[in-house]
């Protein structure tokens, strides 16, 4: 399994993961690609929670993320703590779908 992390990804994960949650949610990815929920009208886009900082998986991070199953490929696309939001925005969503159009077009 391959993971690409968006620029965005990259700015916001020493936010929200340490990097021994980071390491544990790739394993576990690994382990289970999709484990995510779909995100309706994504485009196969999925979110996950996961645990952070010693707050659970209810009060921990969501991890936007796109499982290329052909390729291998896991894109990590944004993340943000539930306490921000319990879901994306419909602006949000348009972004995140538009990342992945660019980033599977490459």
């Amino acid at each position: 399994m391959v993971f690409v992390e968006t620029s965005l990804f990259s700015r916001l994960l020493g936010d929200y993961l340490r990097d021994d949650e980071y390491r544990l949610s790739r394993n576990h990815l690994i382990e289970y690609p999709d484990a995510g929920d779909v995100i309706r009208g994504a485009g196969g886009v999925r979110k996950v929670r996961w645990a952070s900082g010693g707050k659970g998986k209810s009060g921990g991070v969501r991890v936007i993320y796109y499982w290329a199953k052909a390729d291998e490929q896991t894109f990590f696309l944004t993340l943000y703590g539930k306490g921000e939001k319990e879901n994306l925005s419909a602006m949000d969503l348009k972004r995140v779908v538009k990342l992945l159009e660019e980033l599977t077009n490459e």
